[in-house]
């Protein structure tokens, strides 16, 4: 049967990307997806998603946008990655079909209540509705099958030193989120920097035809980051997320006790990974198969390029 997913993302090149791939995948049901403010304002990722969803046609699955500011403290964005639009150089029409009427928070309450034990949560963006569901709805830790993060890292940050985006963009949030009752599997910076679209990769999604070149190649090419000596092309982050759910194979993950760093001075947003912790509250992937990956991932996107074609 396959895994049901709801992902809460703030769309985003690369959640765009994750999106294409838990839409395409028919191992995966993907039964909502929630907006939050993050890579742009959630006007913005709202209507990304939106307009994704009427683009790549799953246009039953209902779209509801939820926080717009962290739970405290300024808000920040990525928009200087992700473009003004929040999609880089892709234009998608404007979505003509409404969001739904539901607070992103009321939609992940109800329908992980509805059939728990069932959702496979993943969040690509700030975890500002996780915590506010959480707060709301503390049961929601004990009714998801498993609850997959892109954020965080052990070694090193993006939007700071320390820290990676998604957990400086709300570090309060974060927080309540590894505190809660359940296991986080944080697929984090040093894991997704492992699954850059380099030229190769590029090279054969370029083969996919219309969705490739009016899509994937402008999400997954527009961002380069010349001041890392590391570079090999753009990380899809988010996509890892999802695909972790449903190819956990292609990980090798550690238990850790993760906690989050609001108050330093220079520091808030860190994730702080003991490894050698007995009480672990995370499961953190280190290694990826990476030509595994690929192979997977450019599968899926194949499968969708010929509803396109």
């Amino acid at each position: 049967m396959p895994k049901k997913i709801l992902l809460d993302c703030d769309p985003g090149l690369d959640d765009a990307l994750a999106l294409l791939l838990a839409h395409g995948d028919p191992n995966i049901d993907l039964v909502g997806v929630t907006t939050v403010g993050g890579n742009v304002g959630l006007p913005r990722t709202t209507r990304n998603a939106l307009a994704l969803r009427e683009y790549l046609r799953f246009e039953t699955v209902p779209v509801a946008a939820g926080a717009a500011r962290p739970l405290s403290g300024e808000t920040r964005d990525a928009s200087h990655v992700h473009g003004e639009s929040g999609l880089g150089a892709a234009v998608l029409p404007e979505p003509t079909l409404a969001v739904d009427p539901r607070h992103a928070v009321d939609f992940l309450i109800e329908t992980i209540r509805a059939t728990p034990g069932t959702i496979h949560l993943v969040a690509t963006g700030p975890l500002t509705n996780i915590a506010l569901a959480l707060q709301k709805e503390p049961a929601i830790a004990r009714w998801v099958a498993s609850f997959t993060i892109m954020g965080g890292s052990f070694t090193r940050g993006n939007a700071t030193p320390a820290a990676e985006f998604n957990i400086y963009a709300d570090p309060e949030a974060a927080r309540v989120v590894f505190d809660a009752d359940w296991q986080v599997v944080m697929v984090g910076l040093d894991l997704t920097l492992q699954a850059q679209a380099n030229s190769a990769v590029v090279a054969r999604l370029g083969r996919l035809g219309t969705l490739a070149h009016e899509l994937i190649l402008p999400l997954a090419t527009f961002w380069v980051d010349a001041n890392n000596s590391d570079w090999d092309g753009q990380a899809v982050h988010d996509v890892c997320a999802v695909a972790h759910v449903v190819r956990p194979d292609l990980f090798s993950s550690r238990p850790a006790l993760v906690t989050v760093e609001t108050r330093g001075e220079f520091t808030s947003g860190m994730t702080v990974v003991d490894f050698d912790s007995p009480f672990p509250n995370a499961m953190v992937p280190v290694t990826l198969d990476v030509a595994g990956f690929w192979s997977y991932v450019e599968h899926v996107y194949a499968i969708v390029a010929g509803q396109h074609a």
